[in-house]
């Protein structure tokens, strides 16, 4: 509305008065950086123009505070005349959703005013956080440091601060020498919130608890802190954080613990990434000194799909008992109604897939899930890019009748389990038109395993060859398994990290020089396992012997004597490659010099390379890894890369899987198009997680992929990549890729699938580039 002339359009308060207000409803939290004003500007028909304002600002809309600068002033300067408009940036910025412009009453006899903000939305959520008060510091020979929230705009009661927001969240990072750090010409210190350890009582720690607008489910939360340990200071040691589902509820038991690794060399202020994993609306974390002083800049939190809470309708009132029996009974007659036509439809699929040439896929009731569309000819596509949601387009009941792509005769197909992979061509290079049989024609093996999922999608005629033969894996003793940490867990075992006495005289590789043990993951099969999840398990153990590569997880050995069941497998010493890059800079003198963790573009490609190499392997044999990502990629002290398919049994990596009205759980942002809408995986779709494999690697995994996206907004965005008309939105360009490389990561997410590179053409292309 600023700088048109159209019409008398302004706000004319009768007098400027405390009680005279202009009030805007933002809609939802919004983080608002500058706000513009103008006069009346009509065509000079009058000068009423405001010289100076106030701000007022509400989250709730219930408590209204008063916005104040860095310099604890409350007046904004207005305009001179009717015309130019005047922008007013705010520092501190305002997180709010109703604002109140107040004019400054004395200063004219008359006001109007035209008002625009600017901002955007407050994604975070985080509606306020408590903390103790900041304190004074006194070092000799400098100025006195003042380390309080001086922006903080809620309570202050008993040296503790609760209900608002302040520095901590507003956007700005201190310096590395807090002391100097005067960036908006005030006081030293003022940068940061800090703490001594011996002014807590007999506590050492900080304890800061964060509200937000709703349940959210928490990847990891980043702290700013400062390392000047010249002066006494240093990041935490470590923290523990408790999760509260809902407001009015209490803590879980459960709690996240992280341990920093703590630097003498490099004074430099820095993030420290803290992984959290767990859904909340509070949350409450315990910071333990490593020095004297802790001092933070700036918190943050990274979450994935919002949590819903549900619906409840409070005006609706308790239904008579007579009601409440007939409400009970209608509810029962038509759920057994419901049954038989189930039954009846799945006689009816039987009879039809009874036929030479096509297989049925068992129904049990415990699998039952909803069906993705199972050919494109069924539904159009606006019917299979608008259904809400996506995954009802076809329920598991529906036999539909399809013509013209299977084998070029009419078919009737029965929905079965979710996203049965079609393993019989695995190649990048099928064709949605070719002649190659369906997954729904195709008898595949899906193994439940310990994590929930199958390791990779086979074709059911290599497990039944593996079936005929005995175990190829030794069985070791038991007890020379020591356990050190459970890392997952999924629904029918949990995956451990164990210390194996003895494995390598044990598997004839002799006497290790580094140490008498070694690290291995140990899956475990739960003894209530229902027995075909044992027979998943023991499939799964057959399958994991074929494998050998040097990038590819290996089966070392098994115990299956007796029961728990369990296979040990490797387990490098550096994790999984998402946090080992996390943690990490870019190669630099800077990182050099203060022997801060970092990786070289070099050692990046080296890991490209090992991962295509791996992948091409898997590949060769016609199998489907299905969830290629940096979580499911160890590494050894060496940096060598073995994949592997712990990543889904991590609660760690929970908000990296999307689930299906809780049934089926996906990765969504790495999954290709096809294979969302289609539940369509082959070797293609591995290729296109592989590209978003490389970009997490050339980001060093700072962020998910499509993190502005939320999970629905990830999955419309498929429909896009389907229509094909421009308005698909790809990964960004990472500032460590190379030109060359971005445009393989881009083949790799080529709509046609015929488009695609093939794993073996990946290798080569990127093996030159790693080559020394």
């Amino acid at each position: 509305r600023l700088n048109r002339d159209e019409g008398d359009g302004a706000w004319c308060p009768k007098e400027a008065t405390d009680s005279q207000y202009l009030q805007v409803d933002l809609g939802r939290l919004t983080f608002l950086t500058v706000v513009g004003t103008q006069g009346r500007y009509a065509h000079s028909s009058g000068n009423e123009f405001v010289r100076a304002y106030r701000l007022n600002f509400s989250r709730d809309g219930l408590q209204w505070r008063n916005w104040r600068n860095r310099q604890g002033n409350t007046v904004l300067e207005g305009n001179t005349n009717v015309f130019h408009q005047v922008l007013n940036d705010l520092h501190p910025p305002l997180i709010t959703r109703y604002v109140r412009v107040l004019p400054v009453p004395g200063l004219s006899s008359t006001v109007c005013m035209r008002l625009e903000l600017y901002g955007c939305p407050w994604e975070d959520g985080l509606v306020s956080y408590s903390a103790p008060e900041g304190q004074i510091m006194m070092p000799p020979g400098f100025p006195i440091a003042s380390l309080n929230d001086s922006t903080y705009d809620g309570t202050r009661q008993k040296r503790r601060l609760s209900g608002g927001l302040g520095q901590l969240t507003d956007g700005v990072t201190g310096q590395d020498d807090f002391l100097s750090s005067r960036q908006y010409q005030v006081w030293p210190g003022y940068d940061y919130v800090g703490w001594r350890n011996d002014s807590l009582g007999t506590f050492k720690h900080v304890e800061l608890e964060f509200t937000f607008d709703r349940p959210r489910n928490f990847t990891y939360m980043k702290v700013h802190s400062n390392n000047m340990f010249s002066r006494g200071v240093k990041i935490f040691s470590s923290v523990s954080c408790w999760f509260k589902p809902h407001l009015h509820s209490s803590f879980r038991a459960e709690r996240v613990e992280f341990r920093t690794v703590l630097d003498d060399r490099n004074p430099s202020a820095r993030y420290v990434t803290v992984p959290l994993g767990h859904a909340a609306s509070v949350v409450r974390c315990s910071f333990s000194f490593a020095d004297v002083w802790m001092m933070f800049s700036e918190i943050s939190f990274h979450s994935g799909k919002v949590l819903k809470p549900h619906a409840v309708n409070a005006s609706s009132s308790p239904a008579p008992e007579n009601g409440r029996s007939a409400i009970l009974i209608g509810c029962l007659v038509s759920i057994i109604l419901l049954l038989l036509v189930v039954i009846v439809f799945i006689l009816l699929c039987q009879r039809v897939l009874q036929s030479p040439g096509a297989s049925f896929i068992k129904l049990a009731a415990h699998k039952m899930r909803p069906k993705l569309c199972l050919a494109c000819t069924l539904l159009s596509p606006s019917a299979l890019l608008l259904g809400n949601p996506l995954y009802d387009l076809l329920l598991l009941s529906s036999c539909q009748l399809t013509s013209g792509w299977l084998r070029g005769k009419s078919s009737q197909v029965c929905g079965g389990g979710y996203a049965e992979p079609d393993v019989t061509q695995c190649t990048p290079h099928q064709s949605f038109q070719s002649s190659a049989p369906h997954y729904a024609e195709t008898d595949i093996v899906s193994l439940q395993g310990v994590t929930g999922s199958n390791m990779y999608a086979v074709p059911a005629l290599t497990v039944d060859s593996l079936t005929r033969k005995d175990i190829s894996a030794a069985e070791f003793p038991r007890h020379r398994l020591l356990f050190r940490e459970k890392l997952g867990e999924g629904q029918f075992g949990e995956v451990h990290l164990c210390e194996a006495e003895g494995l390598a005289d044990f598997l004839g590789e002799g006497p290790r020089a580094d140490s008498r043990s070694v690290l291995v993951a140990v899956k475990q099969l739960r003894a209530d396992a229902t027995s075909q999840a044992r027979n998943d398990f023991l499939k799964e153990i057959k399958i994991m012997s074929r494998l050998n590569d040097p990038n590819i997880i290996r089966l070392l050995c098994v115990c299956v004597t007796s029961d728990p069941l369990c296979m040990v497998t490797e387990y490098m010493e550096n994790g999984d490659l998402n946090m080992f890059l996390s943690q990490r800079e870019v190669e630099s003198t800077l990182t050099h010099a203060n022997n801060i963790p970092s990786v070289s573009l070099s050692e990046l490609l080296h890991m490209s390379v090992q991962i295509a190499s791996g992948m091409k392997y898997l590949a060769s044999l016609n199998f489907v890894h299905r969830d290629l990502a940096t979580r499911n990629c160890l590494l050894d002290r060496r940096l060598t890369i073995k994949i592997s398919d712990f990543g889904m049994s991590r609660n760690l990596y929970s908000s990296d899987y999307y689930r299906i009205q809780g049934r089926a759980v996906l990765p969504i942002r790495w999954m290709a198009w096809e294979s969302i809408l289609l539940g369509k995986f082959t070797t293609a779709s591995d290729v296109w997680a592989f590209g978003v494999t490389l970009w997490e690697m050339f980001t060093l995994c700072k962020e998910q992929p499509y993190s502005l996206l939320s999970d629905e907004q990830v999955i419309e965005n498929t429909g896009e990549h389907f229509r094909n008309q421009g308005r698909q939105i790809f990964l960004y360009v990472p500032s460590l890729c190379p030109p060359s490389l971005f445009e393989l990561m881009m083949r790799c997410w080529s709509r046609n699938i015929q488009d695609r590179p093939t794993f073996e053409g990946l290798h080569q292309a990127l093996k030159p580039h790693a080559d020394p």
